[in-house]
């Protein structure tokens, strides 16, 4: 499993209700599900991930989070957890809020555009960057917005949300390993991690 799922799956409590949006195959939902018994529910846009997560046992529907967080009813969950999407979402501060409508406390994740190499690949190159962590172009990427870990904090008074917790991790190896860096964390690491709460 990735670094950041890891950290992730850390910070959920045992036995908790939780729902994925955009889970991917499902790998931090069937580790919480066989690790910490939790109860798991997850949305997915693409098909093909839906059926793998199915696969592993995990109630998964296909569905657009822009639009399902709609139908669930208040504080449904205990932890609502948007990994490594936030920069690919058109309405972040409604997207927020409707998650800590749904549920207690939400995990949010997203790679930093703030760290140095993406940095200095822009200055010298001139060139929109491309990077391990997002080895896309310009012309290609699912990213419709960037954000640093200081984009966040500062997000998180515009919108009105509290940061219960929070980690930078740099990441190597196809992001299977990681280090958490406290040290000028904007500009150094790879991915940013927050637990967020109702203000």
């Amino acid at each position: 499993m990735r670094y950041d799922l890891t950290l992730i799956e850390s910070w959920i409590q045992p036995g908790s209700r939780v729902l994925g949006l955009g889970c991917g195959e499902g790998d931090l939902l069937y580790a919480l599900k066989t690790r910490k018994a939790v109860e798991e529910r997850g949305i997915e846009i693409s098909e093909k991930k839906v059926r793998a997560c199915i696969e592993k046992g995990l109630s998964v529907i296909q569905g657009d989070i822009n639009l399902e967080l709609a139908d669930y009813p208040d504080n449904s969950f205990d932890y609502v957890v948007l990994s490594q999407t936030m920069q690919q979402v058109y309405a972040p501060p409604e997207l927020i809020r409707s998650m800590l409508r749904i549920g207690k406390k939400a995990v949010v994740s997203f790679p930093n555009f703030g760290h140095w190499r993406i940095r200095m690949q822009l200055l010298l190159s001139g060139y929109v960057p491309v990077t391990e962590q997002l080895p896309y172009h310009w012309y290609n990427t699912p990213n419709i917005r960037v954000l640093t870990i200081k984009d966040f904090k500062r997000f998180s008074n515009d919108v009105g949300f509290r940061i219960l917790k929070e980690a930078a991790i740099n990441t190597q190896e196809r992001d299977m390993h990681g280090t958490i860096v406290t040290v000028f964390p904007n500009l150094r690491a790879t991915y940013g991690l927050f637990l967020i709460g109702k203000d």
